[in-house]
């Protein structure tokens, strides 16, 4: 049931990081704020990959992922 409504998360590292990247490179600005200090700016980019995945992200693994990126 879960898998027919398109209700599973996905953790699957590899697509994940690469929609880090992208919206890493999409918003440059959340990322400069980020490598700055300013914890808050994270949140852009784990809405960006949230709204590629349609919210099926595993925001945990996303978090992870673009802190390892950034630098964090």
């Amino acid at each position: 049931i879960v898998e027919e409504k398109g209700l599973k998360q996905t953790s699957d590292s590899v697509e994940l990081e690469a929609l880090c990247e992208q919206a890493m490179e999409n918003d440059p600005d959340a990322t400069e704020k980020f490598r700055s200090g300013k914890e808050g700016a994270i949140n852009a980019l784990k809405g960006y990959v949230m709204k590629a995945t349609r919210g099926q992200a595993n925001p945990k693994v996303v978090d992870e992922i673009l802190r390892k990126k950034l630098g964090s």
